[in-house]
């Protein structure tokens, strides 16, 4: 089946920000192909893939999903993160590193390396976009996350070099930062700080108060559009003012 219809692929896709980055592009008009470790809901405008993003094969079978439905792939949103922490770098346990940088970073290297063949492939490369999802821990050192950091700063790193080469192609890369944001992952960073509940993280956003999942999804729909493009190489703070 082929159309006109813009295609996303948004890995992560079964909650948080990322089952509102689907929601917000499927209002959009777009056709999505959802990937995570859960089941999600399909629709006439969702498929969904069940897989690991270190799984370069089940990433790759999601990209065929959106080709095979739609006839093409305009945007891929890499979503999908896990956090570990709740002490100093020093107290860390041997395998904390790797499995961040494993899901964190690879899982975003993967995502891109199948997603972005596909967009170059397809009838409009110039309107393509890689979205990451990073964090505010991809710019700022955060209390006791010393890995959650490392990794979320090598996925703004991954954009930059990806954005770089990108070039002469029209399709951009972009990474996206948000704040403390009412999601299951800051439930569990809320519990590795020992704090009653993830509000507590509010004090640290001028905002004051937590970032709702539409939200963050409103920005990062914005950078998988056409006009997006001018955010080519990178960081979106949509952090609502978060400061450490």
């Amino acid at each position: 089946m082929t159309g006109q219809r813009r295609v996303a692929l948004v890995t992560g896709a079964a909650g948080g920000i990322g089952s509102a980055t689907v929601a917000k592009l499927v209002g959009q008009g777009y056709g999505v192909v959802g990937f995570d470790l859960r089941e999600a809901p399909t629709s006439d405008d969702v498929a969904h893939v069940v897989g690991d993003v270190r799984d370069r094969d089940l990433l790759r079978r999601a990209v065929d999903t959106a080709l095979d439905r739609w006839g093409r792939l305009d945007a891929a949103v890499a979503a999908a993160a896990v956090i570990a922490g709740g002490h100093p770098l020093w107290e860390a346990p041997d395998g904390e590193l790797p499995e961040l940088l494993d899901v964190d970073v690879r899982g975003v290297w993967n995502t891109a390396a199948v997603a972005v063949p596909a967009m170059l492939d397809g009838p409009d490369p110039s309107g393509c976009r890689f979205v990451a999802v990073a964090s505010a821990a991809g710019t700022h050192g955060l209390f006791n996350l010393a890995a959650y950091t490392t990794a979320k700063h090598a996925v703004v790193g991954l954009v930059k070099g990806l954005a770089a080469d990108l070039v002469g192609t029209g399709a951009t890369a972009v990474a996206v930062s948000p704040g403390s944001t009412r999601t299951g992952m800051l439930e569990a960073t809320a519990d590795l700080y020992h704090l009653p509940g993830p509000e507590d993280f509010a004090s640290s956003q001028l905002l004051r108060r937590l970032l709702e999942p539409d939200e963050v999804a409103a920005t990062i729909a914005f950078c998988c559009s056409v006009e997006g493009a001018v955010l080519n190489g990178g960081v979106v703070q949509a952090d609502g003012g978060f400061r450490p």
